[in-house]
């Protein structure tokens, strides 16, 4: 089978000739090797040609990543060579600590006094109750708070008017209560205490709101 010409001898390269490709080739590697993986790749440069192509730049950031690397890896085969460190932010802590504690602060702001238009206060005997109305018309509304003093007492929070009547809430052992009563429908509302104890106790209700009238019913 026909392959290829066999080259003639006289075709082939002399000793000369493959001595002097070999020193060419180990020059041009030397150039390189000077010229472009020193400055690139451990930031040495010789002749000025790596920073001229800014090779040395990339270079120094290698080793910087490297000493970096190296550096971190001693660390973590040595924890305790990292205690010191440690302890000096740790014992700065309670000294951060004090130092916001020994911070002013702001004062705290008073909640707004509520203005009461109306206060009665009244005493229960043990077994007696009584009752206070507003006059107020339909959608109006009071906001009340009331306390009781050396005690509880059973409540009724209602409503009643010429053929109708509501209970708005109930309770029973209650030493105080607090919020807005909104008439159902025009007429009296308002609570109804008695006191279930074995002593006098003293309530004290204030109201403020839309009512024309307040009393003590009996």
């Amino acid at each position: 089978m026909y392959n290829s010409d066999t080259p003639l001898r006289a075709e082939l390269p002399s000793s000369r000739q493959l001595l002097r490709s070999t020193v060419l080739a180990a020059i041009s590697a030397l150039v390189l090797l000077v010229a472009v993986v020193l400055p690139a790749e451990y930031g040495i440069d010789p002749t000025g040609v790596g920073r001229i192509l800014r090779m040395t730049e990339m270079g120094d950031i290698k080793q910087q990543l490297a000493a970096e690397a190296a550096a971190d890896a001693a660390a973590a085969q040595s924890p305790a060579a990292g205690a010191p460190g440690m302890a000096v932010v740790n014992a700065a802590e309670p000294a951060v600590k004090a130092a916001v504690a020994a911070a002013p602060k702001e004062p705290a702001k008073a909640a707004p006094k509520i203005e009461w238009r109306d206060e009665m206060p009244f005493t229960l005997a043990p077994g007696e109750g009584t009752e206070i109305k507003l006059k107020m018309v339909e959608g109006a509304k009071a906001q009340y708070a009331w306390v009781v003093e050396g005690g509880e007492v059973n409540f009724d929070t209602h409503g009643d008017a010429q053929g109708k009547s509501i209970s708005y809430e109930k309770g029973r052992g209650v030493s105080s209560d607090e919020g807005v009563l909104e008439a159902a429908f025009t007429g009296n509302h308002g609570w109804y205490w008695r006191n279930r104890g074995k002593s006098n106790v003293k309530v004290i209700l204030r109201t403020r709101g839309d009512y024309t009238d307040i009393k003590k019913m009996k």
